[in-house]
């Protein structure tokens, strides 16, 4: 190691811009904000999309569709994560989050016919698809909407 090759750890140095202390500094007098004009004053800064009075880009853009503020989102699971369980076991909404199969349960959990189920269970959850009962019925299981 030479004289040269040394440096501070980093982190361990303020790199803070110290302003508005004197000429020699480099931010004296204006404190590196320019002369004059809106970003030079206290609290000179302007809202997202302002454009100086100018009509603003997204309110000239016309508005497209409709949004649902009713909208229900169902957490997905599938028949091939539910071969996890054992025979004849209870799956409950509780279970899915307790084996992490749904991380956010959002307005419940929908269960969808991807895959294949090996075993025979008792299904309680708040959607099914058609398919996902006939082939949990198949297995010999049985499933209840609540």
């Amino acid at each position: 190691m030479k004289l040269h090759e040394l440096h501070a750890a980093e982190g361990s140095r303020n790199t803070r811009k110290r302003v508005g202390r004197g000429t020699s500094s480099g931010f004296g007098k204006t404190s590196g904000r320019g002369q004059k004009g809106q970003l030079s004053r206290q609290g000179g800064h302007t809202r997202l999309g302002f454009e100086g009075g100018q009509m603003p880009l997204f309110r000239t853009m016309p508005k497209r569709g409709f949004k649902n503020v009713n909208r229900k989102e169902y957490a997905i699971i599938n028949l091939d994560d539910l071969n996890k369980y054992e025979e004849g076991s209870e799956v409950t909404v509780a279970n899915l989050k307790e084996k992490g199969l749904v991380k956010k349960e959002l307005s419940g959990v929908k269960l969808l016919a991807e895959g294949e189920l090996k075993v025979k269970l008792n299904v309680k959850i708040n959607k099914v698809s058609a398919a996902a009962k006939k082939a949990v019925e198949a297995a010999g299981g049985s499933v209840e909407v609540i």
